[in-house]
């Protein structure tokens, strides 16, 4: 599936680079520190103007029960993804991805969408921004709907942003229903040029 490296060899250079011809790294466990690389056969994408929101999702968003902010808690949001949770008892998030990461987002390519509730962040997603490309990473939630309605407030900024590709490196049933779905690699190969070979847009 992938080639390892160990932590040493990756920079947030090499990181970016990799995010731009496919690539993109995850860790066995989060104990293990080593990483692979990954190229998925068919790419999972979210298309900007196909991202469907349910009656009930939208019915959930005009009550407004979460805060929504930008880029004010990313190291926290990493932490919520890398939480065990009853749906996801291991992860791939390791101490490897979380420093490269935040190196990624203190040079500006590296973004989060919170949802809080008073003091409390109740949910979130992370990502990576290249170009008018974003590479969404993970997401979680402490409450009903918190990921979801992150998504929905991605989405949107993206758009206005002139965001033109939405990765989410897989798809799955949750994010089938807001639109995902598969691409095969050279498909997705000519999407991706396109998108990053653009000047990088402001999240």
């Amino acid at each position: 599936m992938g080639r390892r490296s160990r932590d040493r060899d990756i920079t947030v250079d090499m990181l970016l680079r990799a995010y731009s011809i496919g690539l993109f790294p995850m860790a066995e466990a989060a104990d293990d520190p080593e990483l692979f690389w990954v190229e998925p056969d068919l790419r999972g994408i979210i298309p900007l103007n196909d991202f469907h929101v349910s009656k009930s999702l939208a019915k959930a968003i005009r009550k407004k029960p979460f805060d929504i902010r930008f880029d004010t808690a990313f190291t926290a949001v990493m932490a919520g993804c890398a939480a065990e949770a009853p749906d996801r008892p291991n992860t791939w998030i390791n101490e490897t991805i979380r420093k490269l990461y935040t190196e990624l987002h203190e040079i500006g390519h590296a973004h989060s969408v919170e949802a809080w509730q008073g003091d409390e962040l109740v949910g979130g997603l992370y990502g990576v921004s290249l170009g008018a490309a974003f590479f969404g990473e993970s997401m979680f939630s402490r409450r009903t709907n918190a990921s979801k309605i992150c998504l929905v407030h991605l989405v949107e900024r993206l758009r206005n942003s002139g965001f033109i590709l939405l990765d989410t490196q897989f798809t799955t049933d949750h994010l089938k229903t807001f639109g995902a779905i598969d691409v095969p690699k050279d498909e997705y190969s000519k999407m991706l040029d396109r998108a990053v070979n653009q000047p990088d847009l402001e999240f």
